[in-house]
């Protein structure tokens, strides 16, 4: 979402993101924050400006903020990062909370079992998960 309308959203795709990506549409839907009244709830809108400063925010099913990061507009986003904490975050939630993901935890990788025995044994857990790598 941006306060760009959806012209210029058409012509990122067309001109610039089809250069970057092989798929010719972009696989979810783009947003437009015409006023920037969105931003402005999210804390992420430069009123000189008049744009939204990049943020991203992991929204659960229930509304609730899970994570959020925010980036001058220098600063690229890494795409990878956010597919892996939307998956750890499905993992969660799938277990309801009988799993956690380590620091840089992947699909596929070993998850933490959060019970009083972890507490003080988190790296023991994280530098065998480490090892699967």
């Amino acid at each position: 979402m941006s306060v760009d309308s959806m012209f210029v959203h058409k012509m990122w795709v067309d001109h610039e993101l089809s250069k970057m990506v092989t798929a010719k549409t972009v696989p979810f839907p783009m947003l437009s924050d015409g006023g920037g009244n969105v931003g402005k709830a999210y804390g992420v809108y430069d009123e000189t400006g008049g744009v939204d400063i990049r943020g991203r925010f992991l929204i659960d099913p229930d509304g609730i903020v899970q994570a959020m990061e925010i980036l001058t507009p220098p600063v690229g986003r890494n795409v990878n990062e956010t597919l892996r904490q939307v998956q750890a975050f499905q993992l969660v939630r799938e277990s309801k909370g009988t799993q956690a993901t380590p620091s840089g935890w992947r699909p596929g990788k070993p998850t933490l079992k959060p019970n009083p025995d972890l507490v003080g044994k988190v790296w023991e857990a994280w530098k065998v998960s480490q090892a699967f790598d």
